[in-house]
């Protein structure tokens, strides 16, 4: 059993939603697929070590943990004890000496500068309570000339948290979602601010057409937690309101819909920067 962190109230329910989704988190492919290309991108060799920052089930340091080897290093971290244990079931048999699992704060690391050839975080950066502050913190933990990659979404991607934001503007409610990542720009912008060089972005393209039915399902209302903001905004608003917003959040995404279904853009953005090789500023 994985011991609690003390976390404030916005990381509580980012650890409680992920804990509940731990079971069948797997299932999703393109969860997989991404985790895949971001460790390919990392082009992680032998020997290496690896910080694997909000590592959910494992996905990227498992993959991570077959190519450093042995004489390597992996270390995931998570708020969610659920996904932790999922991530522990999935080593558990493979003899995975050099991969260990940590519940931690990805935001209130103690790690030695220095001491990371590679920082990955895969689908979760939005979740950040202060995105430019975590990466300056994670920029320390690299050795010079080593490699930070994460994914990011672009401020298009998700159907239903796109129309969401479009309706609940006209409430005066401004909900952030993937915007802080949503451009290839912002991204690049992200991690010069935090001091990276030889910044390289590689925008693919993952969506697909769903039905209406799933489009509509995809709506949370004011019960989910929304990144980078606590509590959510559309709890400002009244239960007539929010009813409101709700059914022109449907009539939206009924005009969205084709022969096809409906598109679900998931553009991802494979970003990936360089600490100086220079870099004293940073220990």
């Amino acid at each position: 059993m994985i011991n609690q962190l003390k976390l404030n109230d916005y990381k509580k329910e980012i650890a409680d939603l992920y804990s509940r989704r731990s079971q069948t988190y797997d299932n999703s492919d393109w969860h997989t697929q991404i985790a895949h290309r971001l460790v390919e991108y990392a082009q992680i060799s032998p020997g290496q070590h690896v910080l694997d920052i909000a590592t959910g089930t494992g996905m990227v340091a498992i993959e991570a943990a077959q190519i450093v080897r042995p004489e390597g290093r992996v270390v995931g971290v998570d708020i969610s004890t659920g996904m932790l244990e999922v991530a522990k079931q999935k080593v558990e048999g493979l003899s995975f000496e050099h991969v260990e699992f940590q519940l931690a704060d990805a935001e209130a690391l103690n790690f030695p500068a220095n001491s990371f050839d590679r920082v990955l975080c895969s689908s979760a950066l939005i979740w950040m309570a202060d995105i430019p502050a975590a990466l300056r913190q994670w920029m320390r933990f690299l050795k010079p000339g080593g490699l930070i990659g994460f994914h990011a979404f672009a401020q298009t991607a998700f159907v239903g948290g796109v129309v969401v934001q479009k309706v609940v503007e006209k409430y005066g409610v401004s909900l952030a979602f993937n915007k802080p990542t949503g451009t290839v720009e912002k991204c690049q912008n992200l991690l010069q601010q935090a001091g990276f060089e030889a910044i390289e972005i590689q925008p693919e393209q993952y969506g697909s057409y769903i039905s209406l039915e799933q489009a509509k399902g995809m709506w949370t209302g004011n019960s989910h937690v929304a990144p980078g903001q606590f509590p959510n905004p559309v709890s400002q608003l009244s239960s007539e309101l929010l009813a409101q917003v709700k059914a022109e959040f449907e009539t939206e995404l009924e005009a969205l819909n084709t022969d096809e279904g409906v598109w679900n853009d998931i553009t991802v953005f494979f970003t990936f920067g360089r600490k100086p090789v220079d870099s004293s500023e940073f220990r």
